[in-house]
């Protein structure tokens, strides 16, 4: 099946222009977004399905997390509202298995292929194991509070943190606790959402941010802390001349990447901008404080490659390698920044109720907006390139594999897209 879904010209909230300047109170939700380019027609619908039970759903208006995608078996593992995780056939999104929890299932899955197990929390606050095979339970661990981010494995260690502040270290074979840190959550309010933590298997470290504004290094062996926290909400309250911040969040998953001094961590505080630090000693090297309010980072990481086919640059020399760092914030827009100086490369506007977190797909990334759908865009412009509504909005962010992306709708109808190569063909 092949279904072209095209979006009308006032239902795109994703503007293509790019801001001409940063200030720290810019707020870019347009009341009535608009489109700045027609849809090319890259983006197919290849499986569609309502997956939820909506006699399950109980007080979750949208659909959140994301898919985890087995590319060498063709299997898709997605959470739910309706409290269950579901095993899906890749190419069609008929289902293989589906494990029942307590808890509304709103986190990413991750899939360990020397296991063939998957590990994925509840909001029932425990963390799951389970068969890829068959969606039997092998172990199941209660960490007490909300588990909505994705685990990472360290060896044969698995990590993952919860929403009351705490890290956990557990052995990834029998789900029995090695080791675990608590910091106490900050006072007053508070933005929805977490970091989760990033894994460093050459530094042996793991980064985990707190709701407190608070960035800590660990050993991964132990728990140890390998470098003073670093503290964004002070860098924050500094930035605004002595004000303090009124949220300390820092709800960004730390960002790894080799700078040109060693390996270097990007994170956002939600009031003090996005940052970037040293990995081995917690040292800031940037900070733009203008991208506020942002929620997840991504390093889009472009390998060199011939110039397009057809181009103006065609039979030329190589492309050289690209990185642009994406942040995505509901407040002050989508931002394309150097990664090596945190400057602004572009902006972009984003619709009334927010984007997800970017994820690069064909070339390009694709984003899920609450209200109005999936957009994919250009990580080197800013530029809208295609867009699909299905007249609900897209709060999960999208999962992709090659030429391939999933998602749910927020109604519970989940979607595998085919993406072609925006580029032009001969």
């Amino acid at each position: 099946m092949r279904l072209r879904l095209g979006m009308s010209a006032t239902a795109l909230a994703v503007a293509a222009g790019c801001a001409s300047m940063e200030t720290a109170n810019d707020r870019v939700n347009p009341e009535n977004p608009t489109w700045y380019s027609r849809p090319s027609g890259a983006m197919h619908v290849i499986a569609r399905r309502t997956l939820t039970a909506a006699s399950r759903t109980v007080g979750e208006d949208y659909e959140r997390g994301r898919a985890e995608i087995d590319a060498m078996r063709g299997r898709v593992f997605v959470g739910s509202a309706d409290h269950g995780l579901y095993a899906l056939r890749a190419g069609n999104g008929t289902t293989i298995w589906r494990f029942e929890t307590l808890g509304v299932v709103q986190c990413e899955p991750l899939y360990d292929g020397e296991l063939d197990v998957v590990f994925f929390g509840s909001h029932d606050g425990a963390l799951y194991a389970v068969r890829a095979a068959d969606g039997a339970l092998l172990w199941r661990f209660s960490s007490g509070a909300e588990v909505a981010k994705k685990p990472v494995v360290a060896g044969e260690l698995l990590l993952f943190a919860n929403a009351s502040d705490q890290l956990f270290a557990l052995d990834r074979r029998t789900g029995k606790q090695k080791w675990t840190v608590h910091r106490t959550p900050a006072l007053g309010m508070e933005v929805a959402g977490y970091a989760g933590p990033s894994y460093d298997a050459g530094l042996g470290l793991v980064f985990q941010a707190y709701s407190d504004g608070h960035v800590i290094a660990y050993n991964a062996a132990d728990g140890a802390e390998k470098w003073t926290p670093v503290d964004l909400s002070a860098e924050a309250e500094q930035s605004a001349g002595g004000d303090a911040p009124r949220y300390l969040d820092v709800d960004t998953t730390p960002v790894l990447d080799d700078g040109p001094n060693g390996r270097v961590i990007y994170v956002a505080g939600y009031s003090g901008g996005v940052y970037a630090l040293d990995a081995q000693t917690g040292a800031r090297l940037w900070a733009n404080d203008k991208a506020t309010g942002v929620n997840d980072l991504l390093l889009w990481n472009e390998p060199p490659h011939p110039p397009t086919p057809g181009g103006p640059f065609s039979g030329g020399p190589m492309v050289p390698a690209k990185k642009i760092l994406l942040a995505a914030s509901a407040i002050t827009g989508l931002w394309g920044m150097d990664p090596t100086t945190g400057r602004m490369l572009w902006r972009i506007p984003v619709p009334e109720g927010g984007i997800t977190a970017p994820v690069p797909v064909a070339g390009a990334v694709v984003v899920g907006t609450t209200r109005y759908g999936l957009f994919l865009i250009s990580p080197r412009n800013g530029r809208v390139i295609d867009g699909l509504d299905l007249g609900t909005g897209v709060a999960q962010t999208p999962a992709a594999y090659g030429d391939r992306a999933y998602a749910m709708t927020n109604q519970g109808v989940f979607l595998g897209i085919h993406v072609e190569n925006p580029t032009p063909r001969r």
